[in-house]
């Protein structure tokens, strides 16, 4: 059981004390968005270049970007350790996984709440992780989508029926009342942002949320 916090909540004119805040977790989750494929504007390559540099666990990328394709494989060169992509903006997303698996980084696909699953199982043996987005992706603190649910759990189905090792990350409002049912329904790497960030204390939240996530572990 995996926590990536979205530094989407921090504060981001302190970035790297926001990221030593969560040193104990196990991803530090980055929102790129290009104000295209999501109606918000956040940061770009240059930026995670330097969170790389001084981030105490590695970066979780998660580009809600159109042309993914060409911009991707980039943040995997600069080093970030796990790149997902949003399948609805990818034209090729079979060769995409497999260059951002070329440049070092793990290969994740992203589905949003209206994206089906089904369409998309066959490319599992290119993948690392499957994030299935628990809002509409472009802004952090929105409530979570429980309808999305069932979708994890055919995710985690698919995932048992194809073998291999492929991480299963819920994200969108993911907070101490809603991650035992994620953990339930298969889930296991789990991105919060305002319920870390917005705590007292950052990193007692995230050991919170892994115990949470821990003791409901889907079987």
């Amino acid at each position: 059981m995996q926590i990536s916090p979205s530094i989407l909540s921090a504060d981001f004119a302190n970035l790297q004390s926001e990221l030593d805040a969560i040193s104990n977790a196990d991803w530090a989750h980055v929102d790129v968005m290009d104000n295209h494929f999501v109606p918000n504007l956040t940061l770009g390559l240059p930026i995670v270049e330097s969170l790389l540099k001084v981030s105490p666990i590695p970066l979780d990328c998660h580009l809600m970007i159109e042309d993914p394709d060409r911009w991707a494989p980039a943040y995997a060169e600069a080093g970030a350790q796990s790149v997902t992509f949003h399948v609805e903006a990818a034209r090729d997303p079979r060769t995409l996984a497999r260059t951002l698996r070329a440049a070092g980084a793990r290969a994740s696909m992203a589905i949003k709440p209206g994206t089906p699953w089904a369409p998309y199982e066959e490319l599992l043996p290119e993948l690392d992780m499957v994030l299935v987005m628990t809002v509409e992706p472009g802004f952090g603190g929105q409530s979570f989508m429980a309808d999305q649910m069932p979708k994890v759990a055919q995710v985690r189905e698919a995932v048992r029926r194809h073998g291999g090792e492929v991480w299963i990350q819920v994200d969108g409002g993911v907070s101490a009342k809603t991650i035992e049912q994620c953990a339930e329904a298969g889930a296991d790497v789990f991105v919060a942002g305002s319920a870390v960030y917005g705590a007292e204390s950052a990193a007692a939240a995230v050991d919170e949320l892994r115990s949470l996530a821990a003791a409901h572990a889907h079987s």
